[in-house]
């Protein structure tokens, strides 16, 4: 994961998933990707044992650090590190790979093959609108055939970062869009806009292909990103008929391919992405359902280990 002393303590998934191993008396472990390797043929890292006090002025302690070989001395490891999946990144999920006995979450062979856009284009009938390239003109065509406005994301980015919504009369249009092309030289994924986001973003959190909870990301009056760390709202968010639909077919999907820990967002009933990297949204779903899902997700990583 990245650094754990920059998690933000009340809204990190991360966080409560390490507190609950904790309560459970599980040791926990931090790992910098950058500190793994792979030994005649055996994961190693350099890995500091964590113990979280979240009343505490210092919520955050590390004990000593010291080499751990993954085989032998970790039972599962969690990859939740956030994006951009770049060289780093896609390294960091290549070792994890070479794991046989360690158990890791998500199946990094997936983590790699599913791009966190791109894999919802497999269900496109459920999606909006969308079209990926690097070139200038085929997005604004499709602006065009949009009606005159669009979204604009990268394709290796978290949190709104880089996100745009665009309008055919904006001076800067071109600009942006050299800019999120590199000009031309990047590939990014168009969509069409959805008018019914100003109702909110859903968050659906599923665990492994079953959904476990959900939160409405309700955008500021100011923002068209509805990411809770923009300034979104977090309301409740009852699945209806739409989502089960998009879960009925999402949800095997998941399951088959080891994505035991995943988020999926559904604007006004259509599929916008699925999250396979660090999904997040249990800390909201817990303050807004009275629920632990943390507990959930513990006592399943339990059993699968002991099945082992």
């Amino acid at each position: 994961m990245d650094p754990v002393e920059r998690e933000p303590m009340n809204a990190s998934t991360t966080i409560v998933l390490m507190r609950e191993a904790q309560d459970r008396g599980h040791r926990v472990l931090y790992v910098d990707p950058a500190d793994l390797c792979v030994d005649d043929g055996r994961v190693r890292a350099e890995a500091a044992p964590i113990t979280l006090d979240l009343a505490s002025e210092t919520p955050v302690r590390r004990g000593p650090v010291r080499a751990f070989d993954f085989e032998d001395e970790i039972d599962v490891a969690f990859q939740r590190k956030d994006p951009p999946v770049d060289r780093d990144y896609i390294v960091a999920t290549q070792i994890l790979d070479v794991c046989r006995k360690t158990l890791v979450l998500n199946r990094p062979s997936s983590v790699i093959s599913f791009n966190e856009k791109l894999l919802a284009v497999r269900f496109a009938d459920l999606m909006p609108a969308t079209r990926v390239t690097r070139h200038i003109r085929e997005l604004r065509d499709f602006m065009r055939a949009q009606g005159g406005q669009m979204i604009v994301k990268p394709l290796d980015g978290k949190g709104g970062e880089g996100i745009f919504h665009l309008v055919e009369d904006d001076r800067n249009l071109t600009s942006i869009l050299e800019q999120s092309t590199l000009f031309g030289r990047r590939s990014v994924m168009a969509q069409a806009y959805l008018p019914d986001v100003r109702k909110g973003d859903k968050r659906i959190l599923l665990l492994e292909g079953e959904p476990i909870g959900a939160v409405l990301r309700v955008p500021a009056a100011h923002e068209s990103r509805a990411n809770l760390h923009v300034g979104g709202t977090p309301a409740r968010a009852p699945l209806d008929d739409a989502d089960r639909r998009i879960l009925a077919r999402v949800g095997p999907f998941a399951r088959e391919h080891g994505l035991f820990f995943v988020g999926i967002d559904v604007i006004g009933g259509r599929l916008t992405e699925i999250n396979v990297t660090s999904p997040t949204g249990i800390q909201e779903i817990n303050v807004l359902e009275n629920a632990r899902l943390e507990a959930q997700v513990m006592d399943r990583v339990e059993a699968l280990v002991a099945a082992r």
